[in-house]
């Protein structure tokens, strides 16, 4: 089981913090790779783009769970047995 971890980034000239658990923070810095751009810089992206009522940590879970449904495919929906 992964614990959440606190780290730290700087975004539009300010310090602020987010909340992950270790394989987020891993899927996160190799979407940043993939891409060409820090760590930052990508979370500076989804918390420009992420609904203000929507936490920081929140939101990035979010774009990771949507990155890899992009890679996957649609997910396998169950259907209701009744």
């Amino acid at each position: 089981m992964s614990l959440v971890r606190k780290h730290s980034v700087t975004i539009r000239g300010h310090r602020t913090s987010f909340s992950v658990e270790q394989p987020f923070l891993e899927e996160l810095q190799a979407i940043a790779a993939g891409r060409g751009v820090t760590l930052a810089a990508l979370v500076e992206e989804v918390d420009r783009e992420r609904p203000r009522e929507a936490n920081l940590s929140s939101a990035l879970r979010v774009y990771v769970l949507a990155q890899a449904r992009r890679c996957s495919g649609p997910a396998l929906r169950v259907q209701d047995p009744q």
